[in-house]
This record gives C-alpha cells, sequence and structure tokens, in this order.
C-alpha cells in the first residue's frame, strides 16, 4: 500500500453544519427536560477523501468550527492528527477548553481520525488496534417524561429485541416517585441489569437515602447520585454504598478533570464521552488514564461514534444505547450500527468510522 506524502493528504477544507432533530416524545432527567436535540455534523477533506464526525451540542459551536477551529487545522498533513488536536487545544485556551469549545474539538478530532483511517482504506478500529469486536452495550432512556406503562415496554424491549444485559432509566425529578418507577422498572426487566441515573439532581443525604432504597430492587449502578462536580460527595457515597457501582464522568471534557476525579476515589466506573472529551484522540488519553488507574470505563452516549474505539481500548465494560441518540443516528447516518444479542460491532468492510450522513434525510433539519 503506498501512503499517501505529506502534499497528498493536506486537510484543504473543514466543514461543519447543524441539524436540531425533535423527540420522539417529551424527555426529561433529573435537572432537565427537551423536546429536540441538536446535531453538529464535521467534515474535513484530504487526499480526495473526506472525514466525518459529529457531537451533540449548540448550533452556535459551528462558528468556531468554521472560523478559529479550521485555521487550526488547515494545510496540516492529515495524518498527524495529534498535532492537529494540539493545535486546535491552544487556540481555544483564551475561549475556555471545556463546554461548548471541547465538543467543538472533539467533532473536528473525529472528523480528522475517519479522514486519516480512509486515506489508508482501513476501518478506523484496524487504525487504532483491535482488542475486541463487538462492544457490550446497556439499553438507557427511562425518561422522567415516561408513564410507567412507557418506562416498562422501552426497558423490556431492550432486552427482548437487542438483548441487552442492562437497561438505565432516568430519576430525581420528583424523588418520591421514583422507587414505585424503580419497583416498575424491575418488574418489566425481570433479573436483567437495572441502572438509575439522577443527572446529579440529589444532595448527598438524598442520595443514600435512595440508594438503600433502591438496593432493595437490585439496582447495580448509581450514576451521578450527586454533582459530578462535588467530588468528595461522590467519593463519599462510594464508601457508603457497597451494594451499587457509583459512576460519572460524561460531563469530562479535559484529561485533568478526569484524573481529579481518579485521585479522590470518586467513581467505580469511570464514563467518558469521545463528542466532549476531545474526540478520538481524548478519548483514547482518558482509556490510558483508566489503565493507569487499573478503573474500569464506559462510553457514554453517541454509540455510533464511539463504536471504533470502543474496540480499541482495555478496561471498556459497556457502551451507552441511549434512545435519543440511537434514534438520530439511524436515521441521518448510513452505517449506524444495530444492536444484536446484547452488543454492537463494526462493520469492517467499510473505511473510517464507516458512517456517512444521509445528506436529503438531513437536510429537513439543518440549522
Amino acid at each position: 500500500m503506498t501512503i499517501p506524502t505529506l502534499h497528498d493528504a493536506a486537510i484543504t477544507a473543514v466543514r461543519a453544519q447543524a441539524y436540531t432533530i425533535p423527540t420522539d416524545a417529551p424527555e426529561a432527567d433529573g435537572t432537565f427536560g427537551w423536546d429536540s436535540t441538536t446535531l453538529l455534523v464535521v467534515e474535513a477533506d484530504a487526499g480526495g477523501k473526506t472525514g466525518i464526525g459529529y457531537t451533540y451540542t449548540d448550533a452556535c459551536a459551528t462558528s468556531l468550527i468554521r472560523g478559529a477551529l479550521a485555521e487550526a487545522v488547515l494545510h496540516r498533513d492529515a495524518f498527524d492528527v495529534r498535532a492537529a488536536w494540539v493545535a486546535m487545544q491552544k487556540r481555544v485556551r483564551n475561549i475556555g477548553r471545556a463546554g461548548v469549545a471541547a465538543t467543538a474539538v472533539s467533532a473536528l478530532d473525529c472528523a480528522l481520525w475517519d479522514l486519516k483511517a480512509k486515506l489508508l482504506g482501513l476501518p478506523l478500529v484496524h487504525l487504532l488496534g483491535v482488542i475486541r469486536e463487538r462492544v457490550p452495550i446497556y439499553g438507557s432512556g427511562g425518561f422522567t417524561t415516561y408513564t410507567d406503562a412507557r418506562l416498562r415496554d422501552q426497558l423490556s424491549a431492550w432486552i427482548a429485541e437487542g438483548g441487552c444485559r442492562w437497561v438505565k432509566m432516568k430519576i430525581g425529578t420528583e424523588p418520591q416517585r421514583d422507587p414505585s418507577r424503580v419497583r416498575a422498572a424491575r418488574e418489566a426487566i425481570g433479573d436483567a441489569g437495572l441502572f438509575v441515573d439522577a443527572n446529579g439532581a440529589l444532595t448527598q443525604k438524598e442520595a443514600l437515602h435512595y440508594a438503600e432504597v433502591f438496593a432493595q430492587y437490585g439496582v447495580q449502578w448509581f450514576e451521578e447520585p450527586v454533582s459530578s462536580d462535588d467530588l468528595a460527595a461522590l467519593s463519599a457515597l462510594r464508601r457508603a454504598v457497597a451494594s451499587m457501582e457509583v459512576a460519572a464522568g460524561e460531563y469530562g471534557y479535559t484529561l485533568d478533570y478526569f484524573r481529579r476525579m481518579l485521585d479522590a476515589c470518586a467513581v467505580d466506573v469511570l464514563q467518558a464521552d469521545v463528542s466532549r472529551c476531545g474526540g478520538i484522540t481524548g478519548f483514547l488519553d482518558v482509556a490510558t488514564l483508566c489503565d493507569a488507574y487499573h478503573m474500569a470505563l464506559s462510553a457514554h452516549c453517541a454509540p455510533a461514534l464511539h463504536l471504533h474505539v470502543a474496540c480499541a481500548v482495555p478496561r471498556l465494560i459497556h457502551q451507552e444505547w441511549f434512545h435519543d441518540h440511537v434514534r438520530i443516528e439511524a436515521m441521518l447516518f448510513d452505517g449506524a450500527p444495530r444492536a444484536a444479542d446484547g452488543s454492537i460491532t463494526p462493520d469492517f468492510s467499510r473505511p473510517g468510522c464507516g458512517l456517512e450522513l444521509k445528506r436529503a434525510d438531513a437536510r429537513a433539519f439543518a440549522v
């Protein structure tokens, strides 16, 4: 195989477009409610190929990508993705590396990894190095806006139709209702694993109380029982709650965030989101940190975007099969994975991340 030269592989264009897609029903968790989701798709060109990446963020990030981040990566060698990532990090220093800037960097970094793999004619996971060929998933939704009937139907379908070993539901909007909702979920799923996610809605005392209640129903995982910024409270809950794993990390934008969380012994499982934590480059760094700390890693949301890197990192235990994102990715991307036997697997016949935007379908949602 002939590898393109620097001249052949210079990044020649960067594009970004936001799409806002209505949900199929009102959705809410313990701290937020929404009726639409914005997907920001980024493309980068080099050597006659186009790489694609995306993130779930506000549409305002398109301006940052088209402007400052494009300036940081244009004319660079498409094979030097880490160098482009460093240039983007430097470019957003005075803007603020976390939040919207991190999601923008993440989307473009994913596009550059996809581009590099396509230039080499390889599935991205072969470029990164295959550790596993299938990624276990857990069904995730169970929004607090759902009736108990819809909650039961959704959770049980993931087990019956997708083969999921675990399912997750939202709690915390009205905590006093949650014990009956958790009981309804347990009745629907039988012996399958049950996770709950408060999205930081509870106080430390509330979280401890409800952990004791949920233990009666065999809950195995308590995600963000308190704010993920309150590392002392997370650490205290982790020590106090022996019957279930405490998880957090989805709002990590920089490697320092994750290191602080691990230094504080705040979680049993660290979550990271490739669409927020710096893209494929950032996710690989988080995975290395987890390996050094002997910490389990779980991939948060955006399953199609995570799939290849999730197959390439140690200590990954599962991928979130989030209802909203699964639906959007199936609607707007050719090559989006499908759940089978409780897992998803890359299409090794397709180069890059295996995704292509369905432009005609996406156009109706363009911002």
